[in-house]
């Protein structure tokens, strides 16, 4: 039987921005400006592919993916928050994300600063009450935040950008580039995964085999990225093709070539996939959704 994923999706996506409207708060008040930047980058589209990827972590442990929604739910917050900074003239520089204004383009950049600020930091707001205390416990949720803070931070998201930001105009080893996009893109997919183990109550096998997976997944992702920079299309995208090279930034068709890139890219795809099959029937979403990042479009 074949899977449905874009009815998976749809499903995942739905449970996400619905739990965070329950966080993000409504423009008003003297600080209306600051939540309508929050809401108009956050709500702007997009599969809330890491909310999913949590969602189906904690299904292949447990059977109920729903434990995993506040969990994925705040790294889509810090996800969000790291694209609008990314977009800001000192970065990348982007006008267009999601076929919309970038937020500093719609805001001015200080307040899109601070509304990347604040969605960070309000991530941890909602993942530290009592009530999520009460619900998973203190230890796992310790784990959760742990392992959520680390990989948004400068041992993982953050020394990423670094590292790209620093290796523009230059020309980096195979291993290099792979470690600088296992911390910028990778870190936070690895941390959608594990938090949904953990939050399924995950034994330490099963929560290094997700782990494993988690690893291939966001290079793959990476390297998917990097190909349709190279030969997708602005309006699919939602953002500006070639910017990569326009930038010369460190990519894997620039390293290796396109054709190369793309023989990694599936490599690194069977081998995600190899590792969801060990969850058998409750690991079909895992399985999918590795195949999505090699074959999507935008």
């Amino acid at each position: 039987m074949s899977f449905d994923l874009n009815g998976y999706l749809a499903k995942t996506s739905k449970l996400a921005e619905d739990y965070a409207r329950t966080l993000i708060p409504p423009p008003s008040g003297m600080a209306a400006t600051l939540f309508e930047a929050v809401s108009y980058s956050f709500f702007a589209g997009g599969k809330r592919f890491r909310p999913a990827l949590a969602y189906a972590a904690s299904e292949a442990v447990c059977g109920e993916g729903e434990r995993s929604i506040p969990f994925g739910v705040a790294i889509e917050m810090i996800h969000t928050y790291s694209l609008i900074h990314d977009d800001l003239p000192s970065m990348d520089d982007d006008d267009l994300r999601r076929g919309k204004p970038t937020c500093h383009i719609k805001f001015g950049e200080a307040m899109a600063i601070l509304a990347g600020d604040a969605l960070l930091t309000d991530s941890f707001t909602h993942l530290s009450t009592p009530q999520m205390s009460k619900k998973y416990g203190a230890e796992a949720l310790l784990r959760c935040i742990h392992e959520i803070s680390r990989s948004a931070g400068g041992y993982g998201m953050v020394a990423g950008q670094a590292i790209d930001v620093m290796s523009e105009g230059l020309t980096l080893s195979l291993p290099a580039l792979e470690y600088l996009h296992i911390h910028k893109t990778g870190a936070l997919i690895r941390a959608s995964v594990i938090t949904g183990a953990i939050a399924a109550g995950a034994s330490p096998e099963e929560e290094k085999k997700l782990a494993l997976y988690a690893d291939r997944v966001g290079l793959a992702f990476q390297i998917s990225d990097d190909i349709l920079d190279v030969v997708g299309e602005t309006q699919t995208l939602g953002k500006p093709v070639g910017s990569d090279e326009g930038k010369s930034k460190a990519t894997y068709p620039a390293l290796m070539g396109l054709a190369e890139a793309q023989k990694r890219l599936t490599e690194v795809t069977a081998e995600a996939v190899s590792f969801a099959d060990a969850f058998g029937e409750r690991g079909r979403a895992l399985t999918a959704l590795a195949q999505f990042v090699a074959s999507r479009k935008s």
